[in-house]
């Protein structure tokens, strides 16, 4: 039932500026506190803290009222109950706007507050930190939460922080007289944000363990609980605000980029460091990310070029050359340097002066590593309009992707190689594929995973050669790819997301000098194929897997 209000509008008094008398400050992240403490001590703020905060305050000489005085109740059950007590949450809900509000204070013996300063247990940093089990539930917050919302929902009153980075307006309010009701409330919305992603990593948390608990018991459980690995009944998507963009795909469409908040929430193209050129856009951000995608697929130095989040080049560079990523972005140029123009660049490994000069030449929109040789940076700095991204050192990818679709949102876990032991393929078709041969199946396969769907793609020698991506049927991405490729498909390997339906596709790569195949099987007329690939003598692998990107 909805809470009832018995007061009419006439009953309450305007406040605007609320003048700051008593603070509630009980911190984990003791950032900037001291400084905080000082101005509201100088100020004639009375204080009053909790456990580690009160403690800290107190011994760098400012008065200041533990909770525990204040409720007349000592800190309980290890520190699980102590600002859980009407002395407290009606000094924070109280409002101060009705007579009879106060009059209750008056006679419950109840001070009001009008600063809250509160950050909440470190929760998503013990998960980060590899703590499992009670080391983690120990760091869900009850109290804070509670302080947190009380105040924000009375901001006409409260003015709740939770943010270090939020005390030097604080600070200022003092010398002005107090908090306004516009800061109050951005005050009190920045708080609400803040529970909620506190909130989600938590469920996020419990999701996780979860879903660990039923891949190991997969085996053992009945049908109705094998088919939810710990999904969360409910799922919250946090993000902060990094920055607005120009416009998203196309100019008309306002745009803004988000980082990822929350438990499980990782470092990726949203954190990345602008080094230099233009400022990124809507679309510069997905395509490299899509790009980093594809470069890190690769185990061995690899440069991937992406253009409407379609691969124009993928290559691996050969250990036997001096520098192994410049080797690798020259192969992944050359194999459709026209479409490379205006592309995204991203390596798996520092670029190299070697690398620099390559691209130098090259019309790209931006580069993104993990590095950046001085040399190499000074050559990439001289083109002004080239977007220089440096990943985070902890560059990963999400446990879960999510896609946005109308009404609700899909989730899955991330598509994962299982099939990458040459081991556990099946060969269906000729002759078993000697070393070289097998080299250039394994890489073909790790690349088609970047290739929209339904996708093609030819390698040779650890780089693509020709790409077809993203047609409504298999026999015209086969086309697309061969005739990218042109002579260089004689000799080279194929790779296909999934399985042929039928054996025109692979009679299209026969024909073109195809001479061996990798696919995941798995279709009503594999035998077809396998009876076309047997015909003319090429080798086929089936790997018992797809990897369909949309």
């Amino acid at each position: 039932m909805a809470a009832q209000n018995p007061h009419k509008p006439n009953d309450y008094r305007h406040r605007d500026r609320v003048e700051i008398k008593r603070a509630l400050i009980s911190v984990s992240d003791k950032t900037g506190l001291l400084e905080l403490a000082k101005a509201l001590s100088d100020a004639g703020v009375a204080l009053v803290s909790t456990g580690s905060t009160a403690k800290t305050i107190a011994d760098a000489g400012f008065a200041v009222t533990e909770v525990s005085q204040v409720t007349g109740f000592p800190e309980s059950l290890d520190g699980r109950v102590k600002t859980l007590h009407p002395k407290i949450h009606g000094g924070l809900l109280a409002d101060m706007r009705l007579m009879d509000h106060e009059a209750q204070l008056k006679d419950l013996d109840i001070e009001a507050f009008q600063l809250v300063v509160v950050n909440l247990y470190p929760f998503m940093q013990t998960v980060a930190s590899g703590a499992k089990g009670e080391a983690v539930v120990d760091q869900i917050d009850i109290g804070g939460p509670a302080m947190v919302r009380a105040s924000a929902k009375n901001h006409a009153n409260v003015a709740i922080v939770v943010e270090p980075t939020r005390y030097d307006e604080i600070i200022v309010a003092l010398n002005e007289g107090g908090t306004t009701l516009q800061q109050r409330r951005q005050l009190a919305a920045n708080a609400f944000a803040h529970t909620a992603r506190y909130d989600a990593a938590v469920a996020e948390w419990f999701a996780r363990e979860l879903s660990s608990q039923w891949k190991a018991e997969a085996g053992q459980t009945d049908d109705n609980e094998s088919k939810n690995p710990g999904f969360p009944a409910e799922l919250t998507v946090g993000g902060e605000l990094v920055n607005i963009l120009r416009y998203g795909e196309n100019a008309h469409q306002p745009a803004a980029l988000y980082r990822s908040t929350g438990e499980g929430s990782v470092s990726g193209i949203a954190q990345a460091k602008q080094l230099g050129g233009k400022e990124m856009s809507y679309n510069n951000f997905v395509d490299a990310d899509a790009a980093v995608r594809s470069a890190y697929d690769h185990n061995d130095p690899a440069v991937a070029i992406i253009k409407h989040a379609n691969p124009c080049g993928i290559a691996v560079g050969s250990t036997d050359e001096v520098d192994p990523i410049a080797d690798a972005h020259a192969k992944a140029h050359l194999c459709d340097p026209l479409s490379a123009f205006g592309g995204v660049i991203a390596a798996n490994r520092p670029v190299t002066e070697a690398m620099a000069k390559q691209i130098a030449d090259i019309f790209t929109e931006v580069i993104v590593a993990p590095g950046f040789e001085l040399a190499a940076l000074e050559i990439l700095l001289a083109k002004k309009n080239l977007r220089i991204l440096e990943l985070p050192a902890n560059y990963a990818r999400e446990a879960l992707e999510i896609k946005q679709i109308s009404g609700g949102l899909l989730v899955q876990s991330p598509d994962e190689f299982t099939s990458l032991n040459i081991s556990n393929w099946k060969l269906v078709a000729g002759p078993k594929a000697d070393a070289a041969t097998l080299h250039d199946l394994t890489f073909a396969w790790r690349a088609s995973r970047a290739v929209k769907s339904n996708g093609i793609l030819l390698a040779k020698d650890g780089s693509s050669v020709g790409v077809g991506m993203g047609q409504v049927n298999r026999v015209d991405s086969c086309r697309l790819a061969v005739d990218r490729a042109g002579h260089r498909a004689k000799g080279s390997v194929a790779a296909s997301d999934a399985f042929f339906p039928f054996k025109d596709g692979v009679e299209i790569l026969i024909e073109a000098g195809v001479r061996a195949v990798v696919q995941p099987g798995g279709s009503m007329r594999d035998q077809e194929v396998i009876d076309a690939a047997e015909a003319a003598g090429i080798t086929m692998y089936f790997t018992g897997e797809r990897h369909f990107y949309h």
